[in-house]
C-alpha cells in the first residue's frame, strides 16, 4: 500500500514516518508478527524524537498480527485484511463479501508487488519449476500453485482515482481474461486510511492498544479484534 499510504500522509495534519515491509509476508503467520513486531520495538525516529503511537496498515491478516505488543501506544484496523483500508471501511468490505465472496482484489501496490495471479504470474512461475524441475514435475506443481487461485471467480480493481488508473485497469481486465473470471472495477476510498493517519480513532473503527496490552482476535463479535492483557488470562473490556 506504498502509494496509497504516502498519499494519505501526504495530507494528514500529523508529521507520519512511513515504514514499508514485504509484501506476502501474511502468507506466514510467524514471518508477519516477527516483521511487524520488530517496526513495533522502534519508538523514536532518526533524531531520536518519541513517537506518539505506532499505526499498523493491516487487519487481522491470518492471525499474523495476534499477540503483537508496544512500550507505546499503537492502533489498527478492525479489519479482516488491508482490503478494508482500501475500500474506505469494514461495512463496504463486509457488503462486497457478501455478494461476491470469490474476488480477489487488484490495486496498484499489489500489482506493482508483481505477484499477482494472471499470465505474467502463471508463465514465470512455469519456467522457474521447469528450470528447477523436471517438465512432469514443473506441471503438477502449477496444477497445485491453480488450486488456490480457482477459488475465486472475480479479478476487481479498487480505484482510488490517482496514477495510471487505465493501465492498472487493463492489466486487472487481462488477469481475469487470462483465469476467465469475471471482471469489475470497485471505487475505493481513502476515508480510513486518512483517519487512521491524522489520529481520528474511534473505536467502532480502530483498536488502540495500550502498553502492557496485546491484540487478540475476536471473530464472533463485530470488531475481529480486541486487546487483552498481555501477562493474564483474562480480557480487557
Amino acid at each position: 500500500m506504498k502509494k496509497e499510504a504516502y498519499f494519505c500522509a501526504a495530507r494528514s495534519k500529523n508529521t507520519i514516518d512511513v515504514v514499508l515491509i514485504p509484501q506476502g509476508l501474511h502468507d506466514t503467520q510467524n514471518n508477519l508478527f516477527t516483521a511487524v513486531q520488530d517496526k513495533l520495538n522502534n519508538t523514536h525516529n532518526n533524531q531520536g524524537i518519541a513517537y506518539d503511537a505506532s499505526l499498523l496498515g493491516y487487519g487481522l491478516c491470518s492471525n499474523g498480527i495476534i499477540g503483537l505488543s508496544a512500550k507505546i501506544p499503537f492502533v489498527v484496523p478492525h479489519a479482516h485484511d488491508c482490503i478494508t483500508l482500501l475500500l474506505g471501511s469494514r461495512k463496504k468490505y463486509q457488503q462486497h463479501f457478501d455478494e461476491h465472496s470469490r474476488t480477489y482484489w487488484y490495486s496498484p501496490g499489489w500489482i506493482d508487488a508483481g505477484n499477482q495471479p494472471g499470465k505474467q504470474r502463471y508463465e514465470r512461475t512455469i519456467k522457474e519449476y521447469e528450470q528447477k524441475y523436471s517438465k512432469n514435475k514443473a506441471k503438477y506443481l502449477m496444477g497445485i500453485e491453480q488450486a488456490w487461485i480457482n477459488q475465486y471467480n472475480c479479478a476487481a480493481y479498487i480505484d482510488w482515482g490517482f496514477g495510471d488508473a487505465e493501465k492498472y485497469k487493463k492489466y486487472t481486465k487481462e488477469c481475469a481474461d487470462f483465469l476467465r473470471w469475471n471482471y469489475k472495477e470497485v471505487k475505493g476510498s481513502s476515508s480510513l486510511m486518512q483517519k487512521l493517519l491524522d489520529g481520528d480513532w474511534n473505536e467502532s473503527e480502530f483498536l488502540m492498544v495500550k502498553p502492557g496490552q496485546q491484540i487478540a482476535e475476536d471473530l464472533t463479535g463485530q470488531t475481529i479484534i480486541k486487546t487483552e492483557c498481555k501477562k493474564c488470562s483474562f480480557n480487557l473490556t
